[in-house]
């Protein structure tokens, strides 16, 4: 149970629902964002005390029907319910940290799809296994250290862009979002820890990390603008490993598009006289 984290994430969740979200009076001497301690309590039918003790960091252990009180109270989603019971160790056994080893079979699926750029993330953004078609159109990652296959490296440190998307402060939102989440699962993984800690040097990752918002918003669609054949517009599709914690990131061109052409040049030029800095 991470209590402070717990604290805080209850604290952020209360401040953003106002009364007539959940059918109260507003009141005119409402000094506090949001609702008041006591109302939350009130709504998940627990005392004022335990309450105001789970976000001052001080209370025990909540049990599963507390939890369950406090995700009715403040109008959680399913991503903040889960994130929820994971800040207050309600998963039996966590596993250790984000799996690494992608299937083979899995392998072969991003190999085989045609005209398709796809490659496979871990739960921290760390770039896992790729096709051709992904290496040309972002980069050669097996002539990048591991460590800097990492999507959110790039995004947030260095003066690398992030291969020129279009929606790169979405990516930032989304990937901060979904990092806090995995955060919450692995809580003693040092690989999490120290991307994270790596990652608040930068001022916009520390703000957004700050929210303590787990909602994912997905991308349908991304523009990259390519050195050598310009912009490609392509669909986004992210296939879920749920028992690997992995996604699958499929992009693809509309049919007869010009960007299904520029990927068809790219699929026969690879990575070959990529010697432009992305």
């Amino acid at each position: 149970m991470d209590r402070r984290q717990l604290g805080d994430f209850l604290r952020t969740r209360r401040e953003r629902i106002t009364p007539a979200d959940v059918g109260l009076p507003a009141g005119r001497r409402r000094r506090t964002p949001g609702l008041r301690r006591e109302e939350v309590a009130h709504l998940a039918f627990i005392s004022t005390e335990y309450y105001t003790r789970l976000e001052q960091a001080r209370g025990p252990h909540p049990s599963l029907e507390v939890l369950a009180g406090l995700a009715r109270a403040l109008r959680l989603s399913d991503a903040e319910r889960d994130h929820l019971h994971e800040l207050a160790g309600a998963p039996i056994a966590p596993a250790p940290g984000p799996p690494r080893d992608v299937r083979p079979s899995i392998h072969d699926l991003i190999r085989r799809l045609p005209l398709s750029a796809a490659f496979v993330t871990s739960a921290m953004f760390d770039v896992l296994a790729w096709n051709d078609l992904a290496a040309a159109l972002m980069e050669d990652f097996s002539a990048v250290p591991r460590k800097d296959r990492n999507l959110m490296r790039r995004a947030f440190l260095g003066s690398r862009n992030l291969y020129g998307v279009s929606d790169r402060e979405h990516f930032a939102r989304s990937s901060t979002q979904r990092l806090r989440r995995t955060a919450g699962r692995y809580p003693d993984d040092p690989d999490v820890r120290a991307l994270i800690s790596d990652l608040l040097a930068s001022e916009r990752f520390a703000e957004l990390w700050a929210s303590h918002d787990v909602d994912r918003e997905p991308t349908l669609r991304k523009t990259f603008e390519h050195p050598l054949v310009g912009p490609v517009t392509v669909n986004c599709d992210a296939l879920d490993l749920a028992d690997q914690d992995q996604q699958v990131v499929i992009y693809t061109a509309d049919p007869g598009s010009r960007s299904e052409e520029a990927l068809r040049l790219l699929s026969v030029v690879g990575t070959q006289r990529m010697n432009v800095t992305h």
